[in-house]
């Protein structure tokens, strides 16, 4: 399973960073080293790890066959921390909101996600998560309607000009 660079983008080695985790060599100390090592299970097909990181309520309700499709058929390309909050070494819960970039099918997919974390047992197990959505595009000015006169000064119907 060893590869030179962690997928996780830490920008440490694999074997330094998040293989001592997947193989139960460590556990991780943050709910971002988890999270880091959930997404590189991913890109090595360690599915069982994704299954042994979810809490206890989740357990019953994970999919392997769908986890396992997703993981096959997806090429992945990258991931971005956005930010954490709590999860720390000291913390018992934690929040990371991240995006995982992807390749399904020659078509490029970010997953961006607000995932949280909890201690079960001393150690750091995914709860659940929010995925996100692109943010909503709201205009400062008003909508130029079809037979509005084109704001770019042509004197042509908005339609007829920049609307096409």
């Amino acid at each position: 399973m060893s590869q030179t660079n962690c997928p996780c983008g830490s920008g440490k080695g694999f074997a330094a960073c998040c293989e001592p985790y997947i193989i139960g060599a460590e556990v991780p100390a943050t709910a971002e080293a988890l999270m880091r090592a959930r997404y590189s299970a991913y890109c090595n097909g360690a599915l069982d790890y994704l299954y042994d990181t979810l809490c206890a309520k989740k357990r019953p309700h994970h999919d392997p066959e769908a986890v396992r499709e997703w993981a096959e058929t997806s090429t992945w390309v990258g991931l971005t921390v956005h930010s954490t909050k709590d999860g720390g070494p000291d913390d018992n819960i934690g929040e990371v909101e991240f995006t995982a970039t992807y390749e399904q099918g020659g078509v490029r997919h970010e997953h961006t996600e607000l995932s949280f974390f909890e201690r079960e047992d001393g150690n750091w197990v995914y709860t659940d998560g929010r995925v996100r959505g692109n943010p909503t595009v709201r205009r400062e000015e008003p909508k130029v309607g079809r037979n509005d006169p084109c704001p770019c000064g042509s004197g042509k119907k908005f339609k007829k000009c920049c609307g096409r």
